[in-house]
């Protein structure tokens, strides 16, 4: 008995052990399977990976070149758009008609104008200006003026925005503008201009997708207009800054317009700066964004770094000071591009000498005159010279930009004082940016 019982013992104990070796090889095997059932998924993720990581990248691939194809068509449609409005280009001036004349405020009027022969007008670069001759009475010649455009070229119109230039404030007394005044009062619906082609070196180039930064002061917001307004209705999503400074909601105008801007396009964003907001009336947030003038210091806290192109148009002091902190902030003078029309410009080449003792002094002759003056250092300029000496010679914009002043040199050479931004053959000088560098005859 106790043998049977050993070998049933014996029996059983070795069927366990082949139970507990099968269960630790099914164990294994699972364990295996589960193994070889991640490392099966692992590599289907990372097949999966890839290929969505290729599905990606092809479809990034195809997103630049849908839109390198679309800046490109863009381009070349604006190229076309050139080429077949500059064969409407004219020589000397053309005749217009205001077809609108719309009171903006502030002291404030803009005019449409189209063709009087109802062709077609070139198309212009956003900033340029157009030069108008005027015929007034109790004028013994005509007086040229230049205003910038003010909206964007794909219209069948030309616009220019004229503010009425009051008296200064130091003298009341004095009269207002002779030209912005004609505008304002005798300029209405119907009435006839003889305007030269759209002209200027101060413009922005659409071809271009580099992110800008637009400033405008007082009636100089005219060419950032042009700009903003041309920006907008193009396909382009061109990064644009547009810094507007006016002393309160008097000045403001557009203002409706500007804000339809800033709310349909996430590309453009509008700051308001408010000199001296009136109490109880300009809200902040409503009329506009700052209490401050436009300045540097604003624009470090308010933009993402200084590399922008810079555009500036306004008072001659708001565009010194600006030019001058741009500089500081380390802005290159090749990314800062301004408009100034009048006597008072930003980027002077050089300072006219001043009087002093034993300093040679030299003859210019007016031919057609038949004037030969000592030229006086204290005279900023030719054309100043030559109004010192009781001798006529045309001008406009007394900034260099028009032409107007364009002068024929007989002999001897100039040096400008100012960047010209008009340009001119050879043997001739723009007489209000300009000093002699010693003997001259000028045909004037």
């Amino acid at each position: 008995m106790g043998g049977a019982r050993g070998t049933a013992v014996q029996i059983l104990t070795g069927w366990m052990n082949k139970f507990k070796k099968a269960r630790d090889m099914v164990e294994i095997l699972w364990i295996l399977g589960v193994i070889i059932v991640v490392l099966i998924a692992a590599q289907g993720m990372v097949a999966l990976y890839g290929t969505l990581r290729r599905t990606i990248n092809d479809v990034q691939r195809r997103n630049l070149v849908v839109d390198l194809m679309r800046h490109r068509v863009g381009a070349a449609q604006r190229n076309r758009a050139e080429l077949e409005q500059s064969a409407h280009t004219w020589q000397g001036y053309r005749k217009f008609e205001v077809k609108r004349k719309v009171d903006e405020g502030g002291g404030i009027c803009s005019f449409y104008l189209v063709p009087h022969d109802q062709k077609a007008i070139p198309w212009f670069k956003p900033g340029q200006y157009l030069t108008f001759e005027l015929h007034l009475q109790h004028q013994s010649k005509p007086l040229i003026r230049c205003y910038s455009l003010s909206d964007s070229p794909d219209n069948p119109h030309y616009r220019v925005t004229i503010k009425r230039i009051p008296p200064p404030r130091d003298n009341p007394q004095a009269p207002p503008g002779l030209v912005s005044s004609h505008f304002h009062e005798q300029i209405n619906e119907g009435d006839i201009l003889d305007v030269k082609a759209p002209a200027g070196h101060f413009f922005l180039d659409m071809s271009a997708d580099a992110p800008v930064v637009l400033i405008g002061g007082g009636v100089g917001i005219t060419p950032m207009l042009s700009m903003l307004n041309a920006i907008a209705q193009s396909d382009s999503t061109r990064e644009t800054w547009f810094f507007y400074g006016v002393r309160n909601s008097d000045e403001h105008i557009m203002a409706e317009h500007l804000k339809q801007l800033n709310i349909q396009h996430d590309h453009i964003h509008l700051h308001v700066c408010y000199s001296d907001p009136r109490d109880g009336i300009d809200q902040s947030d409503l009329h506009y964004h700052h209490a401050a003038r436009v300045s540097v210091d604003l624009m470090r806290r308010v933009l993402p770094s200084n590399n922008y192109d810079f555009f500036i148009c306004g008072p001659p002091p708001m565009m010194a000071a600006l030019t001058s902190d741009l500089d500081t902030w380390g802005v290159p003078s090749s990314r800062v591009h301004y408009e100034s029309f009048g006597p008072a410009t930003v980027k002077k080449l050089r300072a006219p000498e001043k009087r002093a003792e034993g300093i040679e002094t030299f003859d210019v002759t007016f031919t057609q005159s038949s004037k030969t003056c000592q030229w006086d250092p204290e005279a900023d300029s030719l054309l100043d010279f030559a109004e010192m000496n009781d001798v006529a010679i045309d001008f406009g914009c007394r900034a260099g930009n028009c032409g107007t002043c364009l002068t024929a040199i007989r002999s001897g050479d100039i040096e400008y004082t100012t960047e010209p931004g008009f340009e001119t053959e050879e043997g001739s000088c723009l007489a209000c940016i300009c000093i002699p560098k010693g003997p001259l005859e000028l045909h004037a």
